[in-house]
């Protein structure tokens, strides 16, 4: 049985990728530095006050949504560089030659960011739980993590939120002519998570599992569309005429 064309599509990018330093670098340090940090600092505090300890807590899963940012971050510099990349280095057009479907080419390059970028926040998310629930099961008496919050973060809005900056930079990929251009566009994907977090920590927008639902409800409406536009925005044709 021949190989899921988009499955092959996806593991020629795996391997460019690797070997590309600074996307893999990022892949590991941002997540690790959330990961790690975070609770880092959460113990300082909670080992300096114990009256905070109990006030900081609650603030622990606000603090995991920065998950959802480091999913929205990861895919920018990924997808940028998997079509605009690939122009540059003249190595796009013979696969858009082939007989291989725009679909397939689409879902190939997405599965290429998305499953990489959610590798790295599960394996940060899981690092920051299993750190959290050492520093606080002693003034806590039980363990904080996991619990139904969490879930939805990760299981929900993270992974949604992977695909709203897997699908955005495919389609500012599949314009740009430039890589470090589509990868700026990509960082400014942050800015909406970013905002979300900040209402979150200030108390506006409760970053709890009923919220966090309506936030990936609206992510899901927003994948859908954003996953027909790339599909409009993706012109082989063009790209094999007019990219020189």
């Amino acid at each position: 049985m021949s190989e899921w064309m988009p499955w092959t599509i996806a593991g020629k990018d795996f391997k460019v990728l690797g070997r590309k330093m600074s996307i893999a670098y990022t892949l590991v340090v941002f997540p690790l530095a959330i990961a790690v940090g975070l609770p880092a600092i959460g113990w300082l505090l909670i080992t300096r006050d114990a009256v905070l300890a109990a006030n900081l807590i609650p603030y622990f899963n606000v603090f995991a949504f920065f998950f959802v940012v480091v999913a929205s971050f990861l895919p920018s510099a990924i997808a940028s560089y998997s079509i605009v990349g690939e122009k540059v280095e003249k190595s796009l057009e013979p696969l858009l030659a082939t007989p291989v479907t725009d679909d397939e080419i689409l879902l190939g390059k997405s599965l290429a960011s998305f499953l990489p970028s959610m590798g790295a926040t599960y394996l940060g998310g899981a690092i920051y739980m299993v750190l959290v629930d050492i520093i606080t099961l002693q003034p806590l008496g039980y363990l904080y993590y996991p619990d139904w919050t969490a879930a939805v973060l990760f299981l929900f809005a993270a992974p949604l939120a992977c695909l709203f900056s897997v699908e955005l930079s495919v389609i500012v990929s599949a314009r740009a002519t430039d890589v470090r251009a589509a990868q700026q566009f990509g960082r400014l994907l942050l800015l909406p998570f970013a905002a979300i977090y900040v209402l979150g920590e200030i108390g506006i927008v409760p970053l709890v599992a009923d919220n966090l639902l309506i936030i990936s409800a609206v992510l899901l409406v927003v994948d859908v569309v954003l996953f027909s536009i790339s599909r409009s925005t993706f012109k082989r044709e063009e790209i094999l005429t007019k990219w020189k």
